[in-house]
């Protein structure tokens, strides 16, 4: 990837903001969370742990916000960075509308700039977890977190990808792309929904990316779309997302 994705997807989400506020308010007024594109329910997941108390947190790539919005519910000490400034400024809104106390800092999440070793726990929801290269990300994340400090990210599952044409159309039953050397996409020029470029690999390469680093798998979950879905959410039909995982989950310590 030769272009300057943080460039890009910095504008790409500065001038989308307005679009997510409505989702942001909606999910910061939930009473428990809701995870990815179709909503699926906290049950069996813990992407969060259940009691927060004293804890350091921090969200990579929060958006709205609301995902340290739980956190900080929950009893944490929450900071939440994110790359663009529109964004940030509806975080901040809906943060001080909720009386959340949390430290909000503007950057890139591949290299934020804060001490070494000050969380005990690191989130991404989409954010990081698929706008950011994932050598970078990871390494950062690892280098934020104290031993024994738990990552949790949810992104696109691979198959989500090598199913999409490259036109940006909803996904099909074709492979329209291939799994071996996947690395992401760019979809800044499709024809269908263009965006900004996202990262991706193969559930062998994310493996042993952790392996390098240094951090272990705790767990693993595909989402799907539940049975009440209907229609398409982020050219993904909901038939499909019913039988194919639409997002995957890895839950992983730092040791």
């Amino acid at each position: 990837m030769s272009r300057d994705y943080v460039a890009v997807n910095r504008e790409l989400w500065d001038k989308d903001a307005p679009n997510w506020v409505e989702m942001g308010e909606r999910a910061w007024a939930m009473e428990t969370p809701e995870w990815g594109t179709w909503n699926n329910p906290d049950d069996g997941l813990h992407l969060l742990p259940d009691d927060m108390s004293g804890m350091d947190a921090i969200e990579l790539g929060c958006g709205t916000g609301y995902v340290a919005g739980w956190m900080a519910r929950r009893g944490a000490r929450v900071t939440a960075i994110d790359v663009s400034a529109a964004q940030l400024a509806t975080a901040r809104d809906l943060a001080a509308q909720h009386g959340a106390d949390i430290t909000f800092v503007e950057g890139n999440a591949e290299e934020t700039g804060l001490p070494d070793q000050s969380f005990d726990f690191a989130i991404s929801e989409y954010g990081a977890a698929i706008w950011c290269t994932p050598d970078l990300w990871l390494r950062e994340a690892w280098r934020l977190l104290r031993p024994g400090g738990r990552l949790t990210f949810l992104g696109n599952h691979p198959i989500s990808l090598i199913t999409s044409p490259e036109d940006g159309m909803p996904n099909d039953r074709t492979l329209h792309r291939p799994y071996k050397g996947m690395w992401g996409a760019d979809w800044t020029t499709v024809a269908y929904e263009p965006s900004g470029i996202c990262f991706n690999l193969t559930v062998a390469d994310w493996m042993a990316l952790f392996t390098r680093i240094g951090f272990e798998v705790r767990g693993y979950h595909e989402l799907y779309a539940p049975d009440w879905a209907e229609g398409e959410r982020a050219a993904i039909p909901a038939a499909w997302a019913k039988e194919f995982p639409v997002e995957q989950v890895w839950i992983l310590e730092k040791t």
